[in-house]
């Protein structure tokens, strides 16, 4: 497999780690710490740096915390974080960084996709697989929760690319990728029930909020018909949602929005202006600048990027 190597940063920002493919091998690393605040060769808690690859990290114990999209994140049992390209991430300073985390992370470039990826004149962000990364270079960092039943499958997934990699057995290159595309569906579609996770905490506000957007999205709503709807003035609302979620109202709204968008658009034969008008949009064409904006693709692109 590839390895990573440090770019100097030039004193501008922090360094930038890129990674080094090797020909024949495939593009794809797996990291395992047990116990340890990093894997050995990792870069020491506080120092903050930045990948041009993908990274996935999945951690089945808790301890410590991580800095990422300037705010430091406890790292619990559960948790899976994904880092996009260009994101800078640093190991936090809460109990001695990540001292007794026990986790995987498994890294790889943009293309690894290969011929599954869409064609030259869409960026990887337009491939469904690595959508949830794409949300991670909005802003707001990709922290999700995997629920304890599910836990030890993704363990396994892990485990099951490494046990690849090392092993070096006929065909691994083609098995190695295949386990990292199981991660990556796993991934997705954990990243599309994030708003579900939250309805299951004990956030009754947050329950009403994401259960009117639920019931609604397909309308033409705005901040106030949502704040109406759980008795607080829009202000108010926004300050609350974005603290507990990093995120706004109009931005929850936007991704119910786009995560059907992007279902009718690969799962049905629908015209982008009827899948428009079925998200809420009465505007096909601002819907369709507003999708481009958001996954660095035309509807119609993401489409063809989605089929086989």
């Amino acid at each position: 497999m590839g390895g990573t190597r440090m770019l100097d940063g030039g004193g501008t920002g922090p360094p930038v780690y890129t990674y080094q493919v090797v020909p024949g091998e495939p593009p794809v690393g797996v990291l395992r710490f047990l116990g340890r605040e990093l894997p050995p060769g990792g870069p020491p808690p506080g120092h903050a740096h930045s990948h041009d690859f993908l990274v996935l990290a999945f951690f089945e114990r808790g301890g410590g915390s991580l800095r990422l999209a300037g705010r430091e994140w406890p790292v619990e049992a559960g948790d899976a974080y994904v880092v996009a390209p260009g994101e800078v991430i640093a190991v936090g300073e809460q109990a001695a960084g990540l001292h007794g985390a026990e986790g995987w992370a498994v890294y790889f470039p943009p293309e690894v996709l290969g011929g599954q990826a869409p064609g030259a004149f869409l960026s990887w962000r337009a491939h469904p697989l690595l959508y949830p990364f794409v949300r991670g270079t909005s802003g707001s960092a990709q922290r999700l929760r995997v629920a304890p039943a599910h836990r030890a499958a993704w363990s396994g997934r892990f485990a099951a690319l490494d046990g690849e990699l090392r092993g070096r057995s006929d065909g691994y290159r083609e098995a190695a990728l295949a386990h990292l595309t199981l991660l990556l569906v796993e991934l997705s579609r954990l990243a599309v029930d994030v708003a579900g996770d939250l309805r299951l905490k004990d956030e009754p506000l947050l329950a009403g909020v994401f259960g009117f957007i639920e019931e609604r999205y397909g309308e033409r709503i705005s901040l106030k018909d949502v704040a109406s709807a759980v008795s607080l003035t829009p202000g108010h609302l926004t300050t609350v949602v974005r603290r507990r979620t990093g995120r706004t109202v109009q931005d929850w709204v936007a991704e119910r929005r786009m995560a059907e968008a992007r279902r009718l658009l690969v799962q049905t034969d629908l015209t982008v202006e009827e899948v428009s008008r079925r998200v809420g949009y009465g505007d096909a064409s601002y819907f369709a600048r507003h999708f481009r904006r958001a996954h660095g693709a035309t509807p119609l692109g993401w489409r063809r990027a989605g089929r086989p």
